[in-house]
């Protein structure tokens, strides 16, 4: 299948190009005005998952006086962290370091993004990131770039599990894990990352899905006896603006932007490898025990992760998630 003449000649593609042209349209003033752009992150200020933004956020402030800088509100303490995609939407914040987890309330298609083993510089290249953005762009979203990627999640709990069943077991999710662990027969409970320290020390979580980095930030380590390998799906965290902010910059502030972003996206691969190697020697000197399911558990666990979720995904949206499917899905 030529995926990019696929999504290039749909129709969603006219439709995208008509919304950035209103964007485009008007003529940009000879010496544009420096504009500030105010962001938050979904996650606690100095953690890992806000640190690359974080570091974005820098090099924009440097780099682009007389052009963009950023007024970083902060985390969730600015806005709570599943408020934050209406905020976008409504224009009460530009942009923002977030998950599709976060704004599937808007664009469910997103959590796509999660369900693939493709690279963004690959999304981007065939064709997938600017489908995806109709989608996002219709909600008053524009998904920007990564500040995250590489890392795959993991089932963190207090209790062994040792086969592709979670009967009896009460897991944290984000909006990604709940048909997967739905499917195995877990009770989920949906909570933002601020609650679930309290929640394993209360008893009403017995573990939650997480990403191989970040569990020292919350202090969950404290609460944490297992990690269950193999790992599963792929971290999407990402900068998202929104989408009336998008169209209201100029060329060249919207290129100095994606000059920053890209810079960004190019230094992941590298920083995760190195990430995941020293906090997994962290877990293990922490005392995470690390569970690996024999060979035929593992397929059976790993065939109940992609399968709910894309089964999942395309009965939420059946025509954008079947499509979405058929060029994203890990074969």
């Amino acid at each position: 299948m030529d995926t990019i003449d696929t999504f290039r000649r749909s129709a969603v593609r006219a439709a995208l190009a008509a919304t950035l042209a209103a964007g485009l349209a008007a003529p940009a003033p000879a010496l544009a005005q420096e504009v500030t752009l105010r962001a938050v992150s979904g996650f606690q200020e100095g953690t890992y998952f806000s640190r690359n933004f974080e570091r974005f956020v820098q090099r924009v402030n440097a780099e682009g006086k007389g052009l963009v800088q950023i007024n970083y509100l902060g985390g969730p303490k600015a806005i709570p962290t599943f408020e934050q995609g209406n905020a976008l939407r409504t224009g009460v914040v530009d942009l923002a370091n977030t998950t599709a987890a976060y704004t599937a309330s808007l664009v469910p298609e997103g959590l796509a993004l999660n369900y693939t083993d493709k690279k963004m510089a690959e999304l981007r290249k065939d064709g997938t990131l600017e489908y995806l953005n109709t989608l996002y762009l219709e909600k008053g979203l524009y998904y920007f770039a990564k500040t995250g990627e590489g890392i795959q999640y993991h089932i963190f709990s207090n209790k062994p599990i040792e086969k592709a069943d979670l009967t009896g077991l009460k897991i944290r999710i984000a909006p990604i894990f709940r048909d997967f662990f739905s499917k195995l027969g877990a009770s989920v409970v949906q909570m933002p990352p601020g609650e679930v320290y309290t929640a394993l020390e209360r008893g009403v979580v017995d573990g939650y899905g997480w990403p191989l980095l970040g569990i020292f930030d919350n202090g969950w380590h404290e609460r944490t006896k297992y990690r269950i390998d193999p790992g599963f799906y792929s971290l999407e965290l990402g900068i998202v603006f929104s989408a009336a902010t998008w169209r209201k910059l100029t060329p060249a502030q919207r290129a100095f932007l994606e000059k920053q972003g890209a810079a960004l996206e190019a230094e992941l691969n590298d920083i995760s490898a190195k990430d995941a190697a020293a906090d997994t020697k962290r877990q293990q000197e922490a005392g995470i025990q690390v569970i690996r399911l024999d060979p035929a558990q593992s397929k059976a666990y790993l065939a109940a992760a992609y399968g709910a979720a894309w089964d999942g995904l395309v009965k939420t949206s059946p025509t954008h998630g079947a499509k979405l499917r058929q060029t994203m899905e890990p074969r």
